[in-house]
């Protein structure tokens, strides 16, 4: 009988866009923290659907939530019309942040384009027609749309698909002499992850992000948080923002919100959404049952106090048990809450592509930095194993 997994993979060869390198497996169940393939191997997940998958594989509330939608037998009515979780989840993300109100999408690249329109939109409303730029910094990934693409200044990204959107002003990540010079009259918005997933887990000083909100206030520019990555309790804390004593004007989310479902949002003050009007941005599939209905869960159940305190719990020792790891391979340990990454002296693909031999799955951050962002229900057994399998991987890639 032909190979099940080969004939899958020969189909994806054959018929789908090649711009992602997948391993040669086929994932088909999960549960807990642990994803099982074709072949009935097992892979211990620090990856979550790059940090998506914030309960896990099969939490019960959660699929109870999804078949409670499927059950109804509506799916999608668009936002032409009022719905419940859409106006419940809004609820919930405005009672539980700085925000007065929410704007969904369907992913965090889209949030962003929806965050920059609202800095611009802003500004237009006050008749500052000029005032057009969006500061970015080194290192940062907002997305892979043309407007997000413009200010995650990375060449290999960006250089294929030139000219992008105008006005992007780039400045030094936690330099606020950088940030000075690049923040002015003309700036619009300044966006920033607290702590930078794809540019390598580069969390930033308080003295930086204090600094920004300190130069928007000045500049009447609108300060914009990327936390798709860092947010909804990845850092130990609902939101990364909390952590350092400063409210943005606008916070993207996406990756873990919905649990796996494909969900964005745009949570911004009312002085920023009071510029937008019916017609300035919207989305057929935004908000639709099934991931608002889903998100609820998921939201509900990390914004728990005991749940939080076992991701700093866990988190901690997540970062206790790298920093321990004698190898020459290891540069730095750096992170927070569960998202964490070690720098290397070797490219991190290397070692991703080991850990599939090891039964774990990991992922990059960048060239040089293996990036850990399990499921946010991780336990201390768990990460006794990573560091058990991980020792072995750098001494066989040591020994190379």
């Amino acid at each position: 009988m032909p190979n099940k997994a080969q004939n899958i993979i020969d189909l994806e060869q054959a018929h789908v866009v090649q711009s992602y390198v997948r391993p040669p497996f086929v994932l088909t169940r999960g549960e807990g923290v642990t994803l099982y393939d074709t072949d009935g191997n097992a892979y211990l997940d620090f990856v979550a659907g790059i940090a998506v998958n914030a309960l896990g594989y099969g939490d019960p509330e959660l699929t109870a939530a999804i078949n409670g939608t499927l059950s109804t037998g509506v799916i999608h009515v668009s936002n032409l019309y009022h719905t419940a979780p859409h106006a419940e989840l809004a609820t919930m993300l405005c009672e539980k942040s700085f925000a007065d109100r929410v704007l969904f999408c369907n992913s965090g690249a889209e949030a962003n384009e929806g965050a920059i329109k609202f800095a611009r939109k802003v500004a237009y409303e006050k008749g500052k027609t000029d005032k057009t730029e969006i500061v970015t910094f080194t290192n940062a990934f907002h997305g892979r749309t043309m407007g997000s693409l413009a200010v995650t200044p990375k060449e290999k990204y960006q250089k294929p698909f030139a000219p992008l959107m105008p006005g992007a002003v780039l400045a030094e990540f936690n330099n606020i002499d950088s940030a000075k010079a690049a923040i002015g009259p003309k700036t619009a918005g300044v966006i920033v992850e607290p702590l930078q997933g794809e540019g390598g887990i580069n969390p930033a000083t308080p003295e930086f992000l204090q600094a920004l909100r300190a130069l928007c206030d000045e500049h009447d520019a609108v300060l914009i948080f990327d936390e798709i990555q860092c947010g909804v309790g990845r850092t130990g804390t609902l939101w990364a923002y909390e952590q350092y004593n400063v409210t943005p004007d606008i916070m993207t989310l996406a990756k873990p919100l919905a649990g796996g479902l494909p969900i964005g949002a745009v949570l911004c003050t009312e002085a920023v959404a009071s510029a937008i009007k019916p017609g300035d941005h919207g989305s057929t599939f935004a908000g639709g049952l099934l991931v608002t209905g889903a998100a609820k869960v998921v939201l509900e159940k990390v914004s728990q106090p005991e749940f939080l305190a076992n991701v700093r719990e866990v988190g901690d020792y997540l970062m206790e048990r790298l920093a321990e790891i004698n190898s020459p391979l290891i540069k730095q340990v750096r992170g927070r809450g569960l998202m964490a990454g070690i720098e290397l002296t070797i490219p991190a693909v290397n070692l991703v592509k080991a850990g599939f031999e090891h039964g774990l799955l990991t992922v990059n951050a960048g060239d040089n930095v293996l990036r850990f962002v399990p499921p946010l229900v991780m336990e201390k057994q768990h990460i006794d194993t990573l560091i058990e399998k991980l020792t072995v991987m750098l001494e066989e890639a040591a020994n190379a």
